[in-house]
């Protein structure tokens, strides 16, 4: 009954032993980017456009994050045309042309595979542009599989840092009568992801600075306290 449970209890427990400098070394750039006004660009395809939003706009979680979001690569617009579509080459010229990306920002990039060309070429665009990129993403994944990147590249190839989420290939995490399934991918990612973010914040609070919390809306002196927040964000995440 509590099998899924437990692969994931296993799965985060090798995450958080076995990633713990890639971490580390995320939030040292993202601690230094937000303390300098730069924005965190998160961009993900199909599924990985989920924590995208996880973390975006979020009670307790840090303002300065600003989500890629392209519809036509969005589930509700087409769940196999998404996938289809993540698949072509130079598709992310079309929209990473006019992002905001500046240097001095960070942009994680996230897919479990990093096999297809989206993705990546998102990752070496945004880097173009002077961010330093993050891929959370499996190489373990990718070197199961050939790429669809007109370069032959996976993602891990071509960002600055990797955070592992050690996801096998297919994406599940349980297997009965030759059928795997129960994906992992989300509820991993999420948590590296938050964990990322939180050390970030008690970062920036240990350097004496006040970090870019949202409140929730549900609380006494909440509007005001995130109206401040957004109209010094709003500019440069539009999405406020």
């Amino acid at each position: 009954m509590n099998s899924y449970f437990e692969e994931v209890q296993a799965l985060l427990t090798i995450v958080g032993e076995q990633e713990k400098q890639s971490i580390k070394e995320s939030v040292k750039h993202i601690s230094k980017a937000v303390m300098l006004d730069g924005i965190i660009h998160l961009f993900g395809s199909g599924h990985s456009h989920i924590l995208t939003e996880e973390v975006f706009y979020r009670a307790g979680g840090l303002a300065a994050i600003r989500p890629i979001f392209v519809e036509d690569l969005m589930l509700f617009k087409g769940a196999s045309r998404s996938s289809q579509l993540e698949r072509q080459n130079d598709l992310s010229e079309k929209f990473m042309h006019d992002e905001d990306i500046r240097p001095g920002d960070v942009c994680i990039v996230i897919s479990s595979s990093g096999v297809n060309p989206v993705p990546i070429d998102v990752a070496i665009i945004a880097k173009e542009k002077g961010a330093f990129v993050i891929g959370l993403t499996s190489p373990e994944y990718a070197k199961s599989c050939s790429s669809r990147h007109k370069q032959k590249n996976y993602l891990h190839d071509v960002v600055d840092l990797v955070i592992d989420n050690h996801i096998a290939k297919g994406d599940t995490l349980l297997k009965s009568n030759n059928i795997p399934f129960g994906s992992g991918s989300t509820v991993v990612g999420a948590v590296l992801l938050n964990m990322v973010f939180t050390q970030v914040i008690q970062t920036i609070i240990e350097s004496g600075e006040t970090p870019p919390v949202f409140l929730s809306s549900n609380i006494e002196g909440a509007d005001e306290h995130n109206q401040k927040i957004i109209a010094k964000y709003k500019t440069r995440i539009p999405q406020l």
